[in-house]
């Protein structure tokens, strides 16, 4: 499934038409989705930008919508972001799998969170995966050409030694499901400014 059919049902939302109302301004910057591959208990979330406020505001679809504002943690302003995908949800873990054989990683996916939204001008799916044996694998995909740009695997011990106790708390977190705003999105959009000098077109990178 395409990101259309949730931005369709957003927009008929009461929730949404009273935010519009407010703020005129805002545009779409981004959709986050979490795809638990074993208990097929999804999450999804688009998000709006409001220049006006300098807040992002997190629309969560499941069960009954519900909105939060949020401060940005970034000073640069996210780029709009339109709702046509070539990319399918669905398609994700198979994309991911093929470029695994590839590098030859043999760990099963078990959960992705997945974050699209304009790097540059492209529009980019950031993927982090849970994966079996405690391996977290970061992946981007370039949608218009389902090209893996980079991918890399990491342990969670790796992560352990190197990241901050309260980084290390989000990654628990994140990894049981509990992440179900999008302050992940925030850390994403300023992980890709660290990532923005690099042209996302550029060759995959080997892990």
């Amino acid at each position: 499934m395409k990101i259309a059919p949730y931005i369709s049902k957003l927009s008929t939302s009461p929730e949404y038409k009273d935010f519009t109302k407010k703020n005129s301004d805002a545009f779409m910057v981004a959709a986050f989705f979490i795809l638990d591959l074993e208990n097929n208990k999804n999450q999804h979330v688009i998000d709006y930008y409001v220049p006006s406020k300098k807040k992002i505001a997190a629309f969560t679809l499941d069960n009954h919508i519900t909105m939060q504002m949020m401060h940005i943690m970034t000073k640069k302003t996210p780029e709009k972001l339109d709702f046509k995908t070539n990319v399918d949800l669905d398609a994700l873990q198979g994309i991911l799998e093929d470029e695994m054989k590839n590098r030859n990683i043999t760990d099963e996916i078990k959960k992705i969170i997945a974050v699209v939204q304009n790097i540059n001008g492209k529009k980019i799916w950031n993927l982090n995966c849970m994966l079996s044996g405690m391996g977290i694998l970061n992946a981007h995909v370039e949608d218009a050409t389902r090209t893996v740009l980079r991918m890399e695997k990491k342990s969670f011990m790796d992560l352990m030694r190197k990241l901050p106790v309260e980084e290390i708390k989000q990654q628990m977190a994140a990894a049981q499901g509990a992440l179900k705003k999008s302050p992940a999105l925030e850390e994403s959009i300023g992980a890709q400014e660290e990532d923005s000098e690099e042209d996302p077109s550029q060759p995959p990178q080997t892990a």
